[in-house]
């Protein structure tokens, strides 16, 4: 045993032990150092554990700690001392101690990974969301979407006045209307609708099968058939899930998995709920596959699909389609107008209500219907 060896040994025994963790047990041993041409790590009884000075790494350790690790050593092995004399002739005989162990070949693995993580969370996001939306949406039950619309329904009547419109006559007109139209679509009067007082121009659909009309937009149509072709845009809406859906993509997951475990009523679930059906933006493919349910139910009840597209141009060329209107969930394009324009046809059918009926339902919220 060399000289300095014996002087490490002594100060060690003088009190000042180094304690080594093997990387395999928890067990904290404690050891004495000696300096060959390797660093040797002796427990009595035990084979010594050699560490090459060039392999050796400082590791992360509290003030006045010395804690070093190995390359060729198990990843959790680890040598701790005191800041000492001793501590110091290690540092003095390990030329890469504060080189990182990853190196450049693991810095760059590091960053590697780290962009493909990124990469992975967008793909989620744009990729994976949307297509756990569409295939989660349909299979929902539909009692459990029914307590989805209840209670959005709840908070949708609140911002409204908490009240419909109810004049008998306009109801009753109301109520042949939307029949004719759920007859047409194949849906059973478990669909419920109804027209809220207010004069903001929109209509929408809820989860579980509610469709409301806003008077504003009632206001502003010129004959039923444009009020006919929105509200059957609104049962294509209703008839694909597309709310389920939107609930599911825009972060609702957590209100889903909510009303699952019997949280019906949680007061946030329910606002985020209620705004996301109201204030609905659809996708494109949506937006489309519900206009495709519109002209086809039209058709099928001999109108033409074409009134509807102008009554939401004549609200876009007259407010900009600014504000809280039907085409701030339901954009107008040239190419969606120009669409059920070309898909016109003379009248087949029989009018889906009567001149009366049609100024009973213009006055269902109160006062004269106007033609």
């Amino acid at each position: 045993m060399s000289e300095l060896s014996e002087q490490v040994e002594i100060a060690q025994d003088a009190g000042t032990p180094a304690v080594y963790f093997d990387g395999v047990s928890s067990r904290r041993r404690k050891v004495t150092l000696g300096f060959e041409d390797q660093l040797e790590i002796r427990e009595d009884g035990e084979t010594p554990t050699r560490w090459a000075y060039a392999e050796i790494r400082r590791a992360d350790s509290p003030p006045g700690v010395l804690r070093l690790s190995c390359i060729s050593a198990p990843p959790l092995a680890r040598l701790e001392l005191r800041e000492t004399p001793l501590a110091r002739e290690i540092a003095a005989r390990c030329p890469r101690l504060d080189e990182h162990q990853a190196g450049r070949s693991g810095v760059a693995k590091i960053v590697g990974w780290s962009v493909a993580a990124a990469v992975s969370i967008l793909a989620v996001i744009h990729f994976g969301v949307p297509l756990a939306a569409d295939r989660l949406a349909p299979l929902v039950p539909e009692p459990l979407e029914r307590r989805i619309g209840d209670a959005a329904e709840v908070q949708v009547k609140a911002a409204f006045g908490g009240r419909v419109c109810d004049n008998p006559a306009g109801q009753a007109a109301f109520t042949k209307l939307m029949k004719r139209l759920r007859d047409a679509a194949g849906l059973d009067d478990t669909v419920k609708s109804a027209v809220l007082p207010t004069t903001l121009p929109n209509a929408f659909a809820l989860p579980g099968g509610k469709v409301y009309l806003l008077n504003g937009l009632l206001n502003k149509a010129e004959n039923v058939d444009e009020i006919a072709g929105v509200l059957a845009h609104e049962l294509g809406h209703l008839r694909h899930h597309d709310n389920m859906r939107g609930i599911i993509y825009n972060g609702g997951t957590s209100f889903l998995i909510g009303l699952l475990f019997g949280d019906v009523t949680g007061s946030s679930a329910v606002i985020f709920a209620s705004r996301s059906v109201v204030e609905a933006s659809y996708s494109r493919e949506a937006e489309t596959a519900a206009d495709t349910f519109a002209i086809d139910l039209m058709h099928a009840l001999g109108r033409s699909p074409k009134p509807a597209a102008e009554l939401m141009f004549r609200i876009t060329g007259k407010e900009g389609g600014s504000g809280f209107t039907i085409l701030a969930s339901h954009p107008l394009t040239e190419d969606r107008l120009a669409r059920m324009t070309k898909e016109d046809r003379p009248a087949s059918g029989q009018p889906l209500l009567t001149t009366e009926e049609w100024v009973a339902l213009k006055g269902i919220c109160g006062g004269a219907g106007k033609v």
